[in-house]
């Protein structure tokens, strides 16, 4: 029977050493580019090599994450980063950007490749396409549920997060950090503007939330659950958190461990009250089962507080340039506290009822700090650092390999040995057995020489002796022996697993049908009908608007977070996935959204091979970046592409797949905010608003502002591009009379 495969995250080179002492069969990390999280430690190429010998002695494979979006200009040095990983036996890669992943498959054939939830792998065209490509496992988007994923009925591995931080916007399809502070969660920079403040409002009124962080989820945690997720037949558990501590990152992993081997040995799988609190104390939002399990609104959010809420420690109370706390749990010096104010900090100093000074108390006890934080006001404390559980948790035997040994000492033959790992096996054979004259060598003595494993990587699981009677051997013989068997098998286990084998890679030609175009993406039937008689193609998400004014020019955008794509033929298609790409473009004209990430010249040519005819470029290309990725295009494929720039209107930052606004309105009723005419608003805290639009009981937050690049068309079209798309939100007739006088 294939077992699940528990994936740990690693960070750094403590965490690395914490994931495989506590059982993890996989590891993710990255080095120092190209990675998702930039600002974990990460690991350079030197820790790289060193990482992946050490994993694999202990028969841990390594998966190094390269998923982020790739421009053209550094296609060169990524292809080489990418070289050095497959020369040096990683055994996967986890991918985002399309046309590296096409690239990557061609140039080095038998270098395994994941592909990344930055994708937005979420329905089965989708795994499908990438499983025909010849990508070995999908990271399933983790906003699917447990009843969809065991619909997903294609042959291919599939990854599914169970435990950590949550994105609230679907993966790879946030823009909010890109487009507001320039640092592109698509680029491993993210800001994490799902945790910071928000206001809501109704058109200019402010909506009571009795709460601030709107956009924050909770922790994921389906342990409960772990059972379900296994018997749905998913290929891998995957822990999040490379910027999580060590010690979360080894407690994490050995809970499920546990609970991973006793499923397989038909034992219960519970999860005790101090695993729980342990759980809780090294990091918390308070825990959610998340989409898995189709959780909502506040069992899926935690509006209080966007930061880890630990567990009670009991009540403060100021007292001069103390604070006094009334005790609901241990506290030991140097745990790490917070106070109502939000400010924390390390108890150096435990002071008991008579301010004598003390390291440690008990619960309904009261003890005394020092006022480093300035509290001002009596209130609630938590406890966010448990010095002893961390202690507790570091103390933990290193990770063995069991092995048989089988040694045959026979007179006038050379001494022999084997030793296998159940995979590998090891013999050799050394010096003479001679016949004793006066001190034999007992048997004890040569289980005892092939027994000390105790400095390797090993444990004895077996040893077996065939021995003749009256023998010698010298003890160093039997010694050396051993070390040779130990040395032997170790270095079987970290040798690379594969040929490195390079492939030139010549790529057919692509003709591409240039247009030139204006595109305006209408969000009223008022904005259409004004558009009606403009020589310009309108996109329209309302399949049913669509259908009731379907034109040559007008093109039914479909909706990047479905599930289920409806069938289409013969219609004018904008995809806005890739999985709308697959499924549409053989029997319909399609063209492409901004939403798929295109930044590099191999994903044009992806597309266009798949039957794109029109592709719109992600707007987190410079007006540079535009510039040398068509270059790019015309030198590889001899032609120039035919592209899409969207150059007036407000960018989706996030699109969520519950109903954000039922949370606050309608929550006792039957929802009606998909058909209310009322605008909803999140002021952020520097004053802007950003519009909320809520379709199918989804939620896409738009840009506070238009980007308006109207006045660069020209120097756009002199680079090649030559369609243009307007997409509009709340623009009214004279609205758009001003844009057409722009143009």
């Amino acid at each position: 029977m294939k077992k699940v495969e528990l994936l740990s995250p690693v960070g750094n080179k403590e965490m690395l050493d914490a994931a495989i002492k506590n059982g993890a069969d996989a590891i993710y990390l990255a080095g120092k580019l190209y990675g998702a999280r930039a600002y974990a430690d990460n690991f350079s190429k030197e820790e790289i090599k060193d990482a992946i010998k050490l994993a694999h002695l202990y028969g841990v494979k390594v998966y190094i994450t390269i998923n982020t979006l790739i421009y053209e200009e550094e296609i060169d040095a990524f292809l080489d980063y990418v070289k050095f990983l497959y020369e040096n036996n990683v055994d996967a890669v986890i991918m985002q950007d399309l046309g590296m992943i096409n690239l990557v498959l061609k140039m080095f054939p038998n270098l395994e490749v994941h592909a990344s939830t930055q994708m937005h792998n979420q329905a089965p065209e989708n795994l499908q396409y990438l499983k025909d490509i010849g990508v070995k496992r999908a990271v399933l988007a983790r906003e699917l549920s447990l009843e969809e994923i065991k619909s997903l009925a294609v042959d291919i591995e599939k990854e599914v997060f169970v435990y950590g931080a949550l994105c609230i916007s679907y993966s790879g399809q946030c823009l909010a950090s890109s487009c507001i502070l320039k640092r592109s969660g698509n680029r491993g920079q993210c800001a994490g503007m799902c945790r910071l403040p928000y206001e809501l409002y109704c058109e200019d009124e402010k909506i009571n939330t009795d709460g601030d962080y709107l956009l924050s989820p909770k922790e994921l945690n389906v342990l409960p659950h772990l059972r379900e997720i296994i018997d749905a037949g998913v290929d891998s558990l995957k822990i999040e958190g490379r910027m999580k501590s060590p010690e979360y990152v080894g407690y994490v992993t050995r809970i499920f461990r546990r609970l991973i081997d006793a499923y397989y040995a038909n034992e219960a799988m519970n999860v005790s009250l101090e695993e729980e609190n342990n759980l809780k104390k090294l990091y918390n939002r308070d825990f959610t089962l998340g989409h898995l399990f189709n959780e909502r609104n506040y069992k899926l959010m935690n509006i209080k507080t966007p930061n880890h809420i630990g567990t009670p420690l009991g009540q403060a109370t100021v007292n001069k340039n103390k604070i006094m706390i009334k005790l609901e749990d241990d506290i030991v010096q140097g745990d790490g506290i917070r106070f109502a104010n939000q400010k924390g900090m390390i108890v150096n100093y435990l002071y008991d009822d008579k301010l004598l000074l003390i390291n440690k108390a008990s619960k309904g006890q009261i003890v005394y700090v020092d006022n480093k934080v300035d509290l001002q006001e009596s209130g609630s404390v938590i406890k966010t650092l448990d010095s002893l559980l961390m202690e507790k948790i570091k103390d933990i035997p290193q990770r063995k390999v069991n092995v048989d040994i089988v040694v045959e000492a026979k007179i006038d033959s050379p001494l022999k040995a084997t030793i296998t790992d159940g995979e590998n096996q090891i013999k050799e054979e050394l010096g003479q057995v001679e016949l004793s004259k006066n001190c034999p060598v007992p048997k004890a003595e040569i289980v005892e020489r092939f027994s000390k494993l105790n400095e390797t990587p090993f444990a004895l699981n077996d040893i077996q002796i065939d021995a003749d009677e009256k023998i010698f051997i010298p003890i160093k013989i039997i010694s050396e022996l051993r070390r040779t068997l130990v040395n032997k098998l170790i270095k079987l286990r970290t040798k690379s697993k594969y040929e490195p084998i390079i492939k030139e890679v010549k790529w057919p030609l692509t003709k591409t049908n240039r247009t030139e175009s204006y595109n305006f993406y209408v969000r009223t039937e008022e904005q259409l009908k004004y558009l009606l008689d403009k020589d310009v193609n309108i996109y329209v998400d309302d399949y049913l608007l669509y259908k009731k004014y379907k034109d040559k020019h007008i093109y039914y955008l479909t909706d990047r977070t479905t599930f289920k794509l409806m069938d289409l033929d013969k219609e004018n298609i904008v995809a806005s996935n890739l999985s709308g790409v697959i499924k549409y473009s053989k029997d319909n004209q399609v063209f492409s959204d901004i939403y798929l990430n295109v930044t590099n010249s191999y994903t044009l040519k992806t597309l266009f091979d798949m039957g794109v005819q029109k592709i719109a470029l992600s707007v987190e290309n410079s007006k540079d970046q535009i510039r040398h990725l068509i270059e790019g295009f015309n030198n590889n494929f001899k032609t120039m592409p035919n592209v899409d720039v969207l150059v007036y209107g407000r960018v989706e930052l996030m699109v969520l797949k519950h109903c954000f606004l039922n949370m606050f309105i309608n929550q006792d009723t039957e929802c009606t905010l998909c058909k209310e005419k009322k605008q909803y608003y999140l002021k952020d805290r520097n004053g802007e608003f950003l519009p909320i639009i809520n379709k199918n009981c989804r939620t896409y937050i738009l840009h506070y502002q238009n980007i308006n690049l109207i006045d660069n068309i020209s120097s756009l079209r002199n680079m090649g591009v030559s369609n243009f798309t307007f997409n509009l939100f709340n623009e009214t007739k004279k609205d758009l009379d001003e844009i057409f006088q722009a143009l």
